[in-house]
């Protein structure tokens, strides 16, 4: 569960920003999160399926002055313009395509509608990879 993962180059990565309702907190999802993960894990995790790995991250407030190009938001310490929500879920597929057919799957859409309840909004962006290094041994 908490081994080191290995992404392969060409796949595609899913940022699901998870937004929860006034009240809520992490504590508050992490069963039914855990078992969306899960279902995700063992259910698409083999060549049909296509999904390789996730992270799930918590967000902690800072924000990168430093990688931020233009007008910084206030506070950059802690404030983003965007609405970051308080999870982001972090997948990799060997397709956009095997993705959206997992998503559309009954298995997985009853574990995710159960971590809905808990929320405002969410929304999910697709990256195409396009490059990946590790530092060079010397």
């Amino acid at each position: 569960m908490f081994e080191p993962i290995e992404i392969p180059f060409g796949c595609v990565m899913m940022f699901n920003v998870v937004d929860l309702k006034d009240g809520v907190t992490v504590e508050d999802v992490e069963l039914v999160l855990g078992e969306m993960c899960n279902v995700v894990k063992n259910t698409y995790g083999d060549d049909q399926g296509g999904f390789i790995a996730g992270q799930v991250y918590k967000y902690s407030g800072f924000v990168s002055a430093e990688g931020t190009v233009g007008e910084a938001p206030e506070g950059t310490e802690t404030v983003a313009k965007i609405k970051q929500g308080e999870l982001a879920i972090v997948t990799f597929w060997k397709s956009f395509e095997q993705h959206e057919k997992s998503h559309a799957d009954k298995i997985f859409n009853e574990k995710f509608q159960a971590l809905v309840e808990f929320c405002d909004e969410t929304y999910e962006l697709g990256y195409q990879m396009l490059w990946q290094g590790v530092p060079e041994e010397y």
